[in-house]
């Protein structure tokens, strides 16, 4: 799981935010499309906008319990009308004659004849006769028709990624089945012959594969399709064909660990050897050795095998290079939040750097963002640990007060 994170080896450290553009620019979005029930399509990319066929309202009703009634009565009548029905909720009423009121209660279609609804709060009841102190407006406590969406207007739109409240839209004006773009498939494998399976036993020198769980883990929040490829020996020829038969049956091969300058790191070389290799090595840290490629026509991204490492570089570039294949529209790469600084860096990096952090409330209410005190790419527990990211610039001195950006892990993991 080799990681080196030192400078040299030739090639120039590519900006954070030219890697992206040259990755993201490659990412091809699928095109095939798929029809699933629209309790299953949670997370799912929308292949097509949807218009509304009904009106939301689908006629006016009241927007609270209270009477109906029509506010000209009133005037005639000194305030006092007679109440000849009852709506609840899920009934329609009768027409009302001069004079009259009906019970109304929130979301029951508004009777004809009538053109407010009263509170209940400010009127008196005395048997069927109605005294109201406090005359409404025409139109008063009304949701119009299609106040909340107009029928064929726009409900929800292509490339949207449908979260709860998007399946609850399409629900609401009986869409029960929504095309979707198929999830994409991704091929997975793990470099290093010193990776050993949990439940299996440990010789010296060898480590659990935490790799393969962390990675497989984040996939799954993106509704991928997951082609586990498992451990690869630590040689070129079963890196290279391990990749060839990747390529064959994905939309995406992802590997940690074997990207960096090591004798035993084959990924890189075996990558070349098959197809091309466009990026390697971007002014971050943790993860700088990130390669991006192609096996043929399939997109490559290798991870550096250190666990932080592998975790932060998904989060920045895997995460939104998959957006963008499965059709997200807008902006893949989540925004950063402003907090303060409850630490000191007094000794800024060349590079960009991302460090595992909490943004805490503290008693007063203010919020702060800590880091965990160990920088090391190899301590999986600081992620864990961690709420986000807080992100550091290149030479950028922080002292306990000053502004930093924080990138939540609610965004990144969503």
């Amino acid at each position: 799981m080799s990681d080196c994170d030192c400078g040299g080896h030739g090639a120039a450290l590519k900006p954070l935010e030219e890697a992206l553009e040259l990755m993201l620019g490659q990412a091809r979005a699928l095109r095939d499309v798929e029809r699933v029930a629209t309790l299953d399509a949670l997370d799912r990319v929308l292949a097509e906008s949807q218009a509304s066929p009904i009106d939301v309202p689908g006629w006016d009703n009241s927007a609270m319990d209270g009477y109906a009634l029509n506010s000209a009565d009133l005037k005639v009548l000194d305030n006092r009308l007679t109440v000849t029905q009852r709506i609840p909720a899920g009934s329609a009423g009768q027409p009302l004659a001069f004079g009259e009121a009906a019970r109304i209660f929130t979301g029951a279609p508004l009777p004809s004849g009538a053109d407010a609804v009263v509170m209940q709060e400010v009127c008196e009841r005395d048997g069927d006769a109605l005294i109201v102190t406090q005359p409404p407006a025409p139109g008063a406590n009304i949701r119009r028709a299609g106040e909340d969406i107009e029928k064929g207007g726009e409900l929800l739109s292509a490339g949207e990624r449908l979260a709860p409240q998007h399946l609850g839209l399409a629900a609401s004006v009986g869409i029960a089945e929504l095309p979707v773009i198929r999830r994409p498939k991704v091929a997975i494998f793990s470099s290093g012959d010193e990776l050993v399976m949990p439940g299996g036993k440990l010789a010296p020198g060898q480590i659990f594969n935490s790799n393969h769980f962390t990675l497989s883990g984040l996939l799954c929040r993106l509704g991928c399709r997951i082609i586990d490829l498992g451990q690869v020996e630590d040689t070129l020829d079963a890196t290279r064909d391990a990749l060839a038969r990747a390529a064959g049956q994905a939309d995406l091969v992802l590997a940690s660990g074997g990207v960096s300058v090591g004798e035993e790191d084959h990924v890189k070389p075996a990558v070349e050897s098959l197809g091309t290799l466009d990026l390697w090595k971007i002014a971050i840290r943790p993860g700088k050795p990130v390669a991006f490629g192609h096996i043929g026509d399939t997109p490559f991204i290798g991870a550096p095998g250190n666990p932080v490492s592998l975790f932060v570089t998904f989060c920045l570039f895997m995460r939104p290079f998959i957006l963008k294949m499965q059709g997200v529209a807008g902006d893949v790469v989540p925004p950063t939040l402003m907090a303060q600084a409850g630490f000191d860096w007094p000794k800024p990096d060349k590079r960009r750097e991302f460090v595992r952090a909490r943004l805490e409330t503290s008693v007063d209410g203010a919020t702060r963002v800590l880091v965990y005190p160990s920088r090391s790419s190899a301590v999986l527990s600081s992620v864990a640990w961690a709420n986000g990211l807080a992100v550091i610039g290149e030479g950028q001195v922080i002292k306990t007060g000053d502004n930093v950006d924080f990138l939540p892990f609610s965004e990144l993991l969503r």
